[in-house]
């Protein structure tokens, strides 16, 4: 069994390396449109489904709290926070809406939305992105595979990041990976944290 927990760092550390290079400036380049917004006084909102929800999370956490260092909190909001909420909008109104409705409501122009999925294709991240267009949102998605209909909705504005590959576990990977990249960014251009 030991080998098997091998192979699965292996293919981990694999899998990085195989779009790292790629991803970078992509990485560095939604960071700046975070620290830009963050500076204009405007907040991050994100969202995702199942474990991109859990990491939707985890960057929020991020942000408000602290990522390596202590420094002032950062205006973050998880869109999957309110199970009381998320579930009110799907029963009343329809699924797509959970987080589309809370975009509308909140959003206001150079605010940044982080969406986060594997396959691009969940029609609530679709409706997220859409949203987000119509408040002036820019949209920063972490996407997988080939980019799913997400990709097609992003406009010059936005920014995409997609671990194109075709395992989701390496998929969520390398999205988690992307959101430490992302805080240590933004750390160390508004705060100057090494």
């Amino acid at each position: 069994m030991s080998q098997r927990v091998y192979n699965i760092f292996q293919k981990s550390v694999e899998a990085k390396m195989q779009v790292g290079e790629e991803l970078g400036p992509l990485i560095d380049h939604a960071s700046e449109l975070i620290v830009e917004s963050l500076l204009a006084d405007r907040k991050v909102m994100v969202c995702g489904n199942g474990t991109s929800s859990a990491m939707a999370q985890i960057l929020t956490s991020c942000l408000l709290d602290r990522y390596e260092k202590e420094r002032p909190s950062l205006p973050a909001v998880w869109l999957g926070s309110s199970v009381s909420t998320y579930t009110a909008l799907a029963a009343d109104y329809n699924y797509s809406d959970i987080y589309a409705k809370p975009i509308r409501a909140l959003g206001q122009e150079d605010d940044i939305l982080v969406v986060i999925s594997t396959s691009g294709n969940s029609a609530n991240l679709i409706s997220a992105v859409q949203a987000a267009h119509d408040r002036g949102v820019k949209v920063i998605a972490l996407t997988g595979r080939d980019g799913g209909d997400i990709s097609s909705l992003l406009d010059v504005h936005d920014v995409e990041i997609c671990a194109a590959l075709n395992s989701r576990t390496r998929i969520h990977e390398l999205h988690l990976l992307t959101i430490f990249c992302l805080c240590d960014l933004i750390d160390h251009k508004l705060f100057g944290i090494e």
